[in-house]
């Protein structure tokens, strides 16, 4: 994968597609805890769903690179 990408005249990083392409199942998976009440067994629900959201990336960065 490249390092930068160019988007018109601008280079953006190559991580930030990845960023963009782990909210997708973040956000399913927040719909499914959401509807089943997994967040009334979780401490602090905004940073579980960061918590996530990192392996979600974390994961997805490590298959690519």
């Amino acid at each position: 994968m490249p390092r930068e990408i160019a988007l018109g005249d601008a280079l953006v990083p190559g991580l930030l597609l990845i960023l963009l392409l782990s909210l997708i199942p973040l956000w399913l998976i927040d719909r499914v805890s959401g509807r089943l009440g997994l967040y009334g067994h979780v401490w602090n629900p905004p940073l579980f769903r960061l918590a996530f959201y990192v392996g979600i990336f974390g994961s997805i960065a490590l298959l690519l690179f």
